[in-house]
């Protein structure tokens, strides 16, 4: 019987590991593709307390590295659902073995949205970001452009705006979602550039970077090529919660529902990370989670 099962080895999973371990609880750590989550693709992380400059991958190493030093155990398999027994959980996972615990933490992530561009992928840390809060000042005083209309799509343009020479707003329709005192900040700045009705629909790169974008007009068809240095996409994000939507309550678009005590509606299983719904997504609110989660079923497990 394993104390814990963390569904997850991001920097929440990974965090969460690390405080259930050191409050002698045993853990097991399950992450289908690499540990570190999205990260490990960052080149610099300049915005983490404590490190002002670290990379992805080596953040990612580290973290991982503390986790099973202290004893944590990370299993390379995917959990497929989750069986509620009362005071025992068992998750079962896609090779369907079980693995019976007292207490569950969701770790899952949350994967941003591509453009699904040819290019897309090998771009990302070189021109293509998906968090302007995150890269933003690696563009500091260039040409940079945001795609998307929604609350994240206005707020990176406007965070943009204050540090970069010029922003290109683009979205595919002739209305932005989010909320309209932001879109009347935009068109207050004279560095911003709204470019509406409009896809992006290629990336041009050189020596490796995104050196300019290919635009076109829904309406016209009409093909525009706007050099830039970065082009931060900001489409919405998908989490990976279906497993376990017949265990715990999800919100709308498929957050678990869990406050900041990272308590999902059944007991014995807790959320922690970009999974949860929650207002700001980085890695210090990650491992914030982490900690409170893993103290949350540390506490939960004692009781029982």
């Amino acid at each position: 019987m394993t104390d814990i099962v963390i569904i997850g080895a991001g920097t929440a999973g990974l965090t969460a590991g690390i405080y259930a371990a050191r409050a002698g609880k045993s853990v097991k750590v399950l992450e289908s593709t690499v540990y570190g989550g999205q990260i490990v693709n960052t080149p610099d992380i300049e915005n983490y307390p404590g490190m002002a400059h670290v990379s992805g991958f080596e953040f990612a190493q580290k973290l991982y590295e503390q986790a099973t030093g202290l004893g944590v155990e990370v299993v390379m398999t995917s959990a497929a659902s989750i069986k509620d027994q009362g005071d025992t959980k068992v998750v079962v996972t896609t090779g369907n073995e079980e693995i019976p615990c007292k207490a569950v933490i969701l770790a899952t992530g949350a994967k941003n949205r591509h453009l699904g561009l040819e290019g897309e992928d090998k771009l990302v840390g070189r021109g293509i970001s998906y968090c302007a809060t995150c890269d933003g000042m690696f563009f500091r005083k260039k040409d940079v452009a945001v795609n998307g209309g929604g609350n994240t799509a206005l707020g990176d343009a406007l965070y943009l705006a204050g540090i970069c020479n010029k922003v290109y707003l683009i979205h595919r329709r002739d209305q932005f979602r989010g909320a309209e005192r932001d879109a009347r900040k935009l068109e207050a700045c004279d560095n911003v550039e709204f470019v509406l009705n409009s896809n992006v629909t290629r990336l041009n790169d050189e020596n490796g970077k995104l050196s300019s974008i290919e635009v076109t007009d829904k309406n016209t068809k009409e093909v525009r090529t706007i050099p830039v240095s970065a082009l931060f996409v900001a489409i919405g994000q998908t989490p990976d919660n279906g497993a376990f939507s017949d265990l715990v309550e999800l919100d709308e678009k498929g957050y678990i529902r869990a406050g900041e005590d990272c308590k999902t509606s059944c007991e014995g299983i807790f959320a922690a990370g970009d999974c949860r719904t929650k207002s700001l997504r980085q890695l210090t609110t990650a491992a914030g989670d982490g900690a409170v989660a893993a103290t949350e079923a540390c506490t939960y497990i004692d009781r029982q």
